[in-house]
């Protein structure tokens, strides 16, 4: 028992000296981003666990600053991508054009060979494109001919939603949807921070936003983040509110049975754990425990239980099923 104890100081050593930019990184997009540090930090939690991040809010929250300055400051490359409804896969993997004058075809590659991919308005594309864009999320490599093109390290797709407007939009399908590590809900500033948002943007000139931290640094901080300790129990923690989606019933929640339609996939599972670590690595710490979990349950779960009918129609959204697990399961 005493080796457990002396290899977790010894590793929250490690966690803590690899975290240090995690502060860098904060104070500099805190320069750019007025009262969305819940945002910016599930940005950065799914930088260092290596997922993707579905935004949901309307116009104007800052969606597209917050990527784009965070890949300023990693000093990484940023390419934003407008979905349109008249938008084809070419568009953003690529193509092969002939070239007349050597009598071959060569590859122009798309603007998802880059670090950080906005997607604005993912669901304004059809099916297709967004098909195209999450086997590269998924795969992290595209193939354009017969030649596959590893994509840049680190990789972080960015895709936004407006929730108001449905009017010639595609939703994306559940199996896409799951591709997503989190779903993050951007809500309005407060008033003060709304107050401080004007004056930044009436009174000074652009701000700069300098690199801080390099893409050699965010890699390194992954393998860290893959370091951190889980113990068997937070484990089994993470598995029974998985579980509780799919098997209500075993869980003394027989009134949600009625309410999902489907629960969580293993990837809810997987995506919790990974989480639950990087959480805890932006914490400085090294290992996991059970508030790490709830601190980041909803934005991993919230896409992936479907509801029935009965559920929108008593206006129940999956945040309200998420809390009642979090409250019935067992903290270890």
């Amino acid at each position: 028992m005493e080796n457990v104890g002396t290899d977790i100081r010894a590793l929250n050593e490690i966690i803590n000296k690899e975290s240090a930019f995690i502060e860098l990184l904060n104070m500099e997009l805190g320069k750019s981003i007025i009262g969305q540090k819940n945002m910016t930090d599930k940005l950065i939690l799914a930088l260092l666990a290596q997922g993707h991040v579905l935004l949901e809010g309307v116009p104007g929250l800052a969606k597209t600053l917050a990527i784009k300055s965070l890949a300023q400051a990693i000093h990484a490359d940023f390419n934003r991508i407008q979905f349109t409804p008249d938008l084809l896969p070419a568009d953003i993997l690529g193509t092969m054009i002939y070239n007349q004058k050597d009598g071959d075809f060569k590859i122009k590659k798309g603007p998802i060979f880059s670090n950080f991919i906005l997607a604005d308005e993912i669901n304004r594309a059809p099916a297709k494109v967004q098909s195209a864009l999450l086997e590269a999320m998924q795969e992290r490599q595209v193939t354009i001919g017969d030649t596959t093109h590893k994509l840049a390290q680190p990789f972080l797709v960015l895709a936004t939603q407006n929730p108001i407007e449905q009017e010639g939009t595609y939703p994306l399908p559940e199996a896409q949807v799951d591709r997503f590590m989190l779903k993050v809900v951007v809500s309005y500033p407060k008033k003060d921070e709304e107050k401080l948002i004007i004056r930044q943007n009436t009174q000074k000139e652009d701000i700069q936003i300098k690199p801080v931290v390099t893409t050699d640094d965010i890699i390194r901080a992954r393998e860290a983040v893959r370091q951190v300790y889980m113990d068997e129990k937070i484990e089994q923690y993470i598995i029974d509110i998985v579980f509780a989606t799919r098997f209500p019933s075993e869980y003394k929640l027989d009134k949600m049975k009625n309410l999902i339609s489907y629960g969580a996939s293993p990837r809810a599972s997987i995506n919790l754990a990974l989480a639950s670590k990087a959480y805890a690595f932006m914490k400085r710490r090294g290992y996991v425990i059970p508030e790490d979990v709830r601190a980041i349950c909803y934005d991993v779960m919230r896409h992936r239980i479907g509801l029935t009918y009965e559920a929108e129609a008593e206006n129940i959204t999956s945040e309200d099923i998420i809390t009642e697990m979090l409250n019935v399961v067992e903290v270890p």
